[in-house]
């Protein structure tokens, strides 16, 4: 299926691996230019080494998208190097978990107002774009009540909200807004990488809640997020769309 993205201008945080890796990775296998950001500047540098073999303009930033300044100039920089930006993905968590005082600031700072500020830094571009679309990494944590239930759930349940109120407020200019709620997503260093081995007892917990016997990808998270972004989306805006193998047993109504 061609998703109508060649030559598109992606903006994605947290790029250099997990589910974000693979947002840029299939944004690039679609034909768009990709700019990423990673807190790790050799990790950004690989990255962005191997986007470019895919022939398309792939740039990058280390930078912590809690620290406002720095990710508003890195989106006035790629919207100055590839002379525009058709396509925001706000994909970084702080994967926030605990209950402590320190998580909840934490959370704010980076899974919220990082989503935010790169939606308001990018925006004055997105407004110019034909192609325009924002798409923001939720979780189910956000709609049903797990272990991740403090600072991690609820404010990923503050996303969904936040870019429903996006796409209502932003559909008369012509920009599209969704998210994309992973269900447990193993990857080789990720999250639940580190659970199968340092809390066995919680990883086939999670395991064994899921119907279909195991957790996803991150390719099968990042070819919802592109989709969302794509011109084969283009009637779909304030959607929330869930990808985690009937995990999460409430209704969306």
């Amino acid at each position: 299926m061609d998703l109508g993205l060649q030559g598109k201008r992606a903006i994605i945080t947290g790029g250099t691996k997990g589910i974000g890796r693979s947002i840029a990775d299939t944004f690039a296998d679609e034909g768009a230019d990709v700019a990423i950001c990673a807190r790790n500047a050799d990790e950004v540098a690989a990255a962005v080494e191997a986007l470019s073999a895919k022939g398309v303009r792939a740039t990058g930033r280390a930078l912590d998208v809690a620290d406002g300044p720095a990710l508003t100039a890195w989106v006035a920089d790629v919207a100055s190097e590839f002379g525009g930006i058709d396509k925001v993905v706000a994909n970084v968590s702080a994967l926030a978990i605990g209950p402590e005082e320190e998580n909840w600031e934490q959370g704010f700072r980076v899974d919220m107002m990082g989503t935010v500020r790169l939606v308001n830094a990018a925006m004055e571009h997105l407004q110019a774009s034909d192609a325009s679309s924002i798409v923001t990494i939720s979780s189910v944590s956000g709609r049903e009540i797990d272990f991740a239930s403090g600072p991690y759930g609820a404010f990923k349940a503050a996303l969904v909200h936040y870019t429903q109120g996006l796409a209502y407020h932003l559909a008369g200019e012509g920009i599209r807004a969704n998210s994309v709620s992973p269900g447990n997503t193993y990857f080789e260093g990720g999250v639940w990488s580190q659970i199968e081995t340092g809390n066995p007892e919680l990883y086939e917990m999670a395991l064994g809640l899921n119907p279909t016997g195991r957790m996803g990808t991150p390719q099968e998270m990042a070819d919802a997020a592109v989709f969302l972004s794509s011109e084969r989306a283009s009637f779909i805006t304030g959607t929330n769309l869930v990808v985690d193998g009937a995990l999460t047993k409430g209704v969306q109504v």
